[in-house]
């Protein structure tokens, strides 16, 4: 029965973690600030790896950086940044680690101006999934206006390490965009769950 189910093409049927991530959290829309900011974390820390590399070291980052609380890591010192990159178990990339305090300092600027970093990312696609007919891996795309239309914005605030490609990810994991190839059995359940009215 598993077998006969159909998954977007980029899914490793041989990596039940990433057939989890896949069949379980991406493409669903979210609009909890504290689950927005882990995934712009771990999004940053993809730059120039694979998502598999980041989500086999999720549950690391999510302990080392204090469950991805922006309100704990927006006060780290240079003591807390040297023990974080002394940490086998992340990314040890000072420049991304770096970008993380920086982006939790930003990340609450924007919640003190709009409310919630929900409420201003959203907005972007009028606050409802920009839903894809994509068939084939060479479909996706890289970018689209409105992910270069968030970095420029993003950066314009102080934001790092968010160009236009880590932000269409961004959108993609986070429901923004649904972007299930139109015979993936999530696309249609994800729309029926959460935006079928």
């Amino acid at each position: 029965m598993e077998n006969s189910i159909i998954r977007c093409p980029w899914v490793d049927l041989t990596k039940p973690d990433y057939v989890a991530y896949h069949d379980r959290e991406w493409g669903v829309p979210v609009h909890d600030d504290r689950l927005l900011f882990e995934f712009l974390c771990l999004e940053a820390f993809q730059a120039g790896l694979s998502w598999y590399t980041i989500l086999r070291k999720r549950d690391n980052l999510r302990t080392a950086f204090d469950g991805f609380d922006p309100q704990k890591i927006a006060v780290y010192d240079e003591a807390k940044i040297r023990e974080l990159l002394e940490d086998a178990g992340i990314i040890r990339n000072r420049a991304k680690v770096l970008a993380t305090v920086n982006n939790a300092r930003r990340f609450l600027d924007v919640q003190k101006e709009f409310g919630s970093f929900a409420k201003y990312i959203w907005e972007f696609v009028d606050n409802q999934p920009i839903i894809h007919t994509l068939q084939t891996l060479e479909d996706y795309p890289a970018t689209t206006g409105e992910s270069e239309q968030i970095s420029r914005d993003l950066k314009k605030r102080g934001f790092k390490f968010l160009g236009p490609t880590v932000c269409y990810a961004h959108m993609q994991a986070t429901g923004m965009v649904n972007d299930h190839t139109v015979n993936c059995f999530r696309r249609d359940e994800i729309a029926t769950a959460y935006y079928s009215g």
